[in-house]
């Protein structure tokens, strides 16, 4: 039987606090029930977290957590997030354009993971 698609992502981060508020105050995520060592946050159609390092994890060493990987999230309403994060002096490393996937932006999270938000589901 083949794999049905994500059902678990998360992010290693160096402040789980500080990283759980960045995506509570600007994506609007609540939280729902998780192990000690990672916020989990109530998303659809996969759950979201940012967790604490795995040993031997580092991530101060490394340039850019996640280098490599595409984490996209759908936002009903991209431009109003873009514009909440621009005013909060967030780096936008991609400005939006409109595509494919609607109005579409990508930004820089406290660690560095690029995030692409999407508007058309």
């Amino acid at each position: 039987m083949p794999a049905s698609g994500p059902g678990f992502i998360s992010l290693q981060v160096r402040d789980v606090p500080a990283s759980a508020a960045f995506y509570e105050k600007y994506l609007g995520f609540t939280r729902q029930a998780g192990p000690p060592h990672a916020v989990v946050f109530d998303t659809a159609p996969a759950a979201f977290a940012v967790r604490s390092p795995l040993p031997g994890v580092d991530l101060d060493i490394i340039p850019q957590p996640g280098i490599g990987v595409g984490v996209w999230l759908h936002a009903p309403d991209a431009q109003a997030i873009h514009d909440a994060l621009v005013a909060d002096g967030v780096s936008i490393t991609a400005e939006p354009i409109d595509g494919p996937f609607g109005r579409t932006f990508t930004f820089a999270d406290p660690d560095g993971y690029q995030i692409t938000l999407h508007d058309r589901a």
